[in-house]
């Protein structure tokens, strides 16, 4: 279960840093899910730094939990 986990952050991470590279660069649109969502809007920026936040808290979080 905790790989799975740690896939799952490791995937919201590539997300995010791939929306990064779209806003910088233009490449990789087909790629990155919050480019195609129209909710986001102007703010596609910043949902990428949240993925990329979320998704590097969420690879480190079964490291966090300790088994009694």
């Amino acid at each position: 279960m905790k790989k799975l986990i740690e896939a799952v952050g490791f995937i919201i991470m590539l997300q995010g840093i791939g929306g990064l590279v779209h806003e910088w660069t233009g490449w990789l649109r087909l790629w990155t899910l919050a480019q195609h969502i129209d909710y986001f809007g102007d703010r596609a920026l910043f949902v990428s730094i949240v993925l990329i936040v979320t998704g590097f808290a969420v690879m480190i979080a079964p490291d966090a939990v300790r088994r009694k």
